[in-house]
């Protein structure tokens, strides 16, 4: 099997919201269809898809329901990160045990509540 592209998809009610989420976090853009969101990152490489779910119900993680999926993206920086996805509209699920420790990480949702980890160390 040759696997050419590689897409994580997350359903949404909100569709613009959602993927203009992404695309902040990214650098990048949305290519935008009734019911599907293409995000693009800055290199203009396709990575992420947003799937119209009308009665999407967002996952309770880390302490309620199972998660589904969620993504870990390791940054440089955690301060400016954490000020960034919450200007796009993260909420800050569950912060860090020591936010000054060598490695680590802080639990975060998206607008549709997927969760996702900025990652350190």
């Amino acid at each position: 099997m040759n696997i050419v592209r590689q897409v994580i998809v997350f359903d949404a009610a909100d569709l613009a919201t959602e993927s203009a989420f992404w695309a902040g976090v990214l650098g990048g853009s949305v290519v935008a269809d009734d019911d599907w969101h293409s995000v693009y990152d800055a290199e203009l490489s396709p990575r992420i898809g947003v799937q119209l779910a009308p009665n999407h119900i967002p996952p309770e993680w880390p302490d309620g329901t199972p998660q589904q999926i969620h993504l870990d993206l390791h940054v440089d920086d955690l301060e400016t990160a954490h000020e960034q996805v919450i200007a796009l509209g993260a909420r800050l699920l569950q912060p860090a045990e020591d936010p000054a420790a060598a490695d680590g990480f802080q639990v975060y949702a998206d607008p549709a509540g997927h969760p996702f980890c900025l990652c350190w160390g």
